[in-house]
């Protein structure tokens, strides 16, 4: 085996905020990607439009830097549990990894998933203890929390000898010493290239490139990224497409490109070790293996951990459906549905009973609202129902999935807290206080218990709580589980809302609908205060008369609605609601609207019961 030392495979990998994004743009400032005075937006790899309204990294995305000659191709993965599947398919492509952990929160679920996932692919890591500049930095502890992390992860003895470094992503500099501020990233591009390997291939092996992301170009369509394991890619030259059904078929390399600082330049050939974007293979997915021609041979496929939450996609159902939309019908939604699964390996998508309704599966709720969020964007209609778990019967047993939560909030929270879980069946593993007014819990809690926790968690932490979670394995049934305490006010009749029927509902409970929006039987326009659902007329007008009131000009005072986001609202329904989502609003319903057939369903289920 040979390498090529003069290029390097890094995946910049960490808990969600912990500075991965803002590290890169770092680190491309000091190697000259960009103009002295040219305008550049902060975090630059974030570049879609939900990538920058909710602060995180959906998409992972690759870049390269180059540093005393050597080529650092860093790719940039999300630090949210929901897109693990993209961490997973980036470590494909590298071959060290940068663990950025924060100075004052240390290691998250997310930390440990990422870091078990680097230390099964036998990847070094390099430890980065970011933002040291924080005023409730504790770096010592948070070194020793890693070293016990990696234990706790059986971490080999080369593996837990990893080296570490002290950074200010902000401001740009890195530090192999806690106490001494450094002055740039130089000492940030040594660690890489002394403890990432270069590059191994074979010089005698024939081509193999395993297709590890997709991208798409408006000039030459679809764009496989590949890694070049043996041999060379040559721009024009045949190669065999290895699919994942076994079948092998001759392609062209038609255009090839490799990436420079931001840019995605035309190159000839694209050698061992190298990252390159390949175009001419129209229907390539990720997994599949472009290898020579004459000796064609697969590499192993990419395989990520299984999906753990379900919800239904279907048509929108409701009298209101056409107003906003351009793309309502079933077809359009399904090809919509199997263009998704092409780039992102963690969805499975199953039919179901209707058929205009699929089962969308993935690894948690924001990864399901964010293709939902894409699909209004982009002008469907959608009918979306509960996130529900994915289950699995082991020896005869039915298993549900487990989540690993930890929470950080004020200590005079603690008792709340721990209330509130002990209700979803979680299971303490650890309390740490810090001695500044904080605490840590770290549960393992049924994932069914978690949909729908964040809005309350949020209410009774007074905003001041943050919460992370990540899939943790498979454990029996723990029981029924009773979340929603509180029923629903349901509109009986179709109409535009009036504020004197508001003012009397917003007495029975929260409302989130104001005066003037159009409500259809079956909507829900409310939280009722108490825990049975509640038809209500929210459309009723005032009887005008001849007779004169006292109080007839009296002020009238109307609550302002509770306007609730698409991933508040996926957690608000009840197992008989649904959310309608158009491209201009966000509705909560009934899944029958049928006042009366809700009725006799409620009455054999009280009979059922006694």
């Amino acid at each position: 085996m040979q390498t090529r030392d003069d290029l390097r495979n890094v995946a910049i990998v960490a808990h969600v905020d912990h500075g991965k994004t803002t590290l890169v743009d770092a680190m491309l400032w000091q190697t000259g990607a960009f103009r002295p005075h040219e305008e550049v937006a902060e975090r630059v790899l974030d570049s879609g439009d939900l990538e920058r309204e909710k602060g995180i990294t959906i998409l992972a995305k690759n870049t390269s830097v180059r540093y005393r000659g050597v080529k650092i191709n860093i790719v940039d993965t999300p630090g949210h549990a929901d897109f693990g599947g993209e961490v997973e398919r980036g470590l494909t492509m590298a071959d060290g990894v940068l663990l950025l952990v924060d100075a004052s929160e240390g290691p998250l679920p997310q930390t440990r998933f990422v870091l078990r996932k680097a230390l099964e692919a036998r990847l070094p890591v390099v430890l980065v203890v970011n933002k040291v500049d924080r005023a409730d930095a504790r770096v010592g502890e948070v070194v020793h929390e890693v070293e016990e992390l990696f234990l706790d992860l059986d971490a080999d003895v080369d593996q837990i000898s990893f080296p570490i470094l002290y950074a200010n992503a902000r401001a740009g500099w890195a530090s192999t010493h806690p106490d001494v501020p450094g002055t740039d990233l130089a000492p940030l591009f040594e660690a890489v290239l002394t403890h990432v390997p270069a590059p191994r291939y074979d010089p005698d092996a024939p081509l193999a490139a395993l297709v590890c992301n997709l991208d798409a170009s408006p000039y030459v369509g679809r764009l496989a990224v590949c890694r070049v394991h043996h041999g060379t890619l040559r721009r024009g030259s045949p190669v065999a497409w290895c699919r994942l059904d076994g079948s092998i078929e001759r392609a062209k390399v038609t255009e090839l490109y490799v990436s420079e600082a931001l840019e995605r330049v035309p190159t000839e050939a694209a050698g061992p070790g190298e990252i390159a974007a390949v175009a001419g293979m129209a229907e390539v997915t990720i997994g599949e293996t472009l290898a020579d021609p004459e000796h064609p041979v697969a590499l192993p496929s990419i395989t990520v951990d299984e999906p753990s939450l379900a919800m239904t996609i279907g048509t929108n159902t409701s009298p209101l459906s056409g107003r906003d939309g351009t793309k309502l019908t079933a077809r359009l939604l399904k090809s919509r549905l199997d263009a998704e699964l092409v780039g992102n390996v963690a969805l499975r998508v199953h039919p179901s009973e209707r058929p205009d309704e699929w089962e969308v599966q993935g690894r948690g709720e924001l990864q399901l609202a964010v293709l939902v969020e894409t699909m209004r964007r982009e002008g469907f209609e959608l009918t979306v129902g509960k996130p529900q778990v994915v289950t699995r019967v082991v020896d005869g047993r039915l298993h549900e999935p487990m989540e690993r939560v930890a929470i950080d909030a004020p200590e005079e929270y603690l008792g709340v807290l721990t209330q509130l879980l002990a209700l979803r069946k979680g299971m303490m593993v650890e309390v740490v206080n810090h001695g500044t007014g904080w605490v840590r819990l770290d549960y393992r809690v049924p994932a069914r218990g978690l949909v729908g926790f964040r809005t309350e968690f949020l209410t009774e932490t007074r905003g001041t709580g943050i919460l992370h979670h990540v899939f943790d394995g498979y454990e029996p049934w723990h029981g029924e589980l009773r979340t929603r305490r509180n029923g629903s006010m349901v509109a009986d009749r179709r109409g535009l809302t009036t504020t004197y029927a508001l003012m009397a509902l917003q007495e029975r409970g929260s409302l989130l609908v104001g005066p003037g929006t159009e409500v259809y039987e079956g909507m829900v326009v409310g939280e009722n205060a108490r825990a049975d659902e509640m038809d209500v007329n929210p459309a009723r007008e005032r009887k005008l008369t001849n007779v004169r009131s006292s109080t007839a000009e009296e002020l009238e005072r109307l609550t302002p609605p509770r306007l609730l986001s698409l991933e508040q609202a996926l957690e608000f329904i009840a197992d008989d609601e649904c959310v309608e989502v158009t491209p201009a609003s966000v509705r909560l319903r009934k899944v029958v609207l049928d006042r009366a057939t809700r009725g006799r369903a409620r009455s054999r289920a009280r009979a059922g019961r006694s």
